[in-house]
């Protein structure tokens, strides 16, 4: 069976479905593009390439790799919500909405199914999840790497941040060269190639050259192992700054440090990852009480787009479900500013 048929396409009338309209305002969901069903994925490249937009909405509802890296479930509840922010948002002349083409997501429903009742806490269960997970990486990067040759940018929802290594390879492979890539994240996602998941996208992605520089912001101390911080300190095209020496000791300011990541970077070809779990009391898999403040991550998004103009932005590990609200609103309306920031800098 072909990946395609797995990528749900949204079609103008689901939209409207999401979108709360309002006499005297115009919603971003009444101004968005969207395309027709395809058939295969020369069709499906035709139709984006012939769109305005100049932005790509994918949905990656899954928490199985997560689940594979013995973390809480959840992750893929966070795409439903962010749509919904983002296309209740206001149309205006800061954002018009008309730049962005809602794609839809990719379904990973029988995957789901089958990770159901498979246990996290004995190594037979953690061999089946990551069996999945790489499951998840061929049908993600399919559909990637096809979406990368239409020169748009692409806006990722998550999912876990296992998701990163497909994007990563898909956008790689596409364009026959490695990336450089900002990670925002307390973990280094750096762990042993032990089988796919969460924690080790980006070991993967490192070790088959697909990236070529590495930047990790917000490195928590004490949440990294002594083995990944020494495999972190013996590469020379791995950088990182902790959030000790950030937030704590304040050794550096967020400036300095996205200045220092932007002039280490030698092309152009930039990803920017994010995972929730560096932004302090969001509902993810590894929610943390001291973390950046929302603001100080939409700032680095907003230098960062503006600055590099990257290829992606991939945005992992929101986990609503998780909250101690039972009606949680801010997973979904933080998604949705860290969107539009890095729309309107990347323009």
């Amino acid at each position: 069976m072909s990946e395609l048929n797995f990528l749900n396409i949204y079609s103008q009338s689901k939209i409207d479905t999401i979108v709360r309209k309002r006499k005297h305002e115009t919603k971003l969901g009444q101004q968005v593009k969207t395309i027709e069903a395809c058939n295969n994925f020369e069709e499906l490249q035709a139709q984006i390439d012939n769109s305005k937009a100049q932005f790509i909405l994918l949905g990656l509802p899954e928490d199985i790799g997560v689940r594979a890296n013995y973390g809480r479930g959840g992750a893929h509840t966070a795409w439903a919500p962010a749509l919904d922010n983002i296309l209740n948002i206001q149309s205006n002349s800061f954002l018009n909405g008309s730049e962005l083409l809602v794609l839809g997501h990719i379904s990973f429903d029988d995957l789901m199914n089958d990770a159901l009742g498979i246990s996290n806490k004995t190594e037979e269960g953690i061999t089946l999840l990551r069996n999945l997970t790489k499951r998840i990486d061929d049908r993600v990067y399919e559909v990637i790497k096809t979406l990368t040759s239409c020169n748009k940018t692409l806006i990722i929802i998550g999912g876990g941040h296992n998701n990163s290594y497909p994007i990563i390879k898909g956008f790689s492979v596409s364009r026959n060269q490695a990336l450089s890539i900002i990670n925002i994240d307390p973990h280094s996602d750096f762990r042993p190639m032990e089988g796919r998941h969460s924690g080790n996208g980006f070991s993967y992605a490192f070790a088959e050259k697909f990236i070529s520089n590495y930047f990790v912001i917000g490195l928590h101390e004490s949440y990294n192992s002594g083995q990944v911080i020494d495999e972190l300190n013996k590469n020379e095209n791995i950088h990182y700054y902790t959030y000790e020496d950030i937030a704590v000791r304040e050794k550096i300011s967020i400036n300095e440090v996205v200045e220092q990541c932007v002039n280490k970077i030698e092309n152009n070809i930039v990803g920017i990852e994010i995972d929730l779990d560096a932004i302090q009391n969001i509902p993810t898999s590894a929610k943390t009480s001291s973390g950046f403040l929302p603001v100080d991550v939409r700032k680095m998004v907003s230098n960062f787009s503006s600055k590099l103009k990257p290829l992606y932005i991939h945005i992992a590990e929101g986990a609503p479900i998780l909250s101690h609200i039972k009606t949680d609103n801010k997973t979904g309306k933080l998604i949705s500013y860290l969107i539009t920031d890095f729309i309107k800098a990347s323009k």
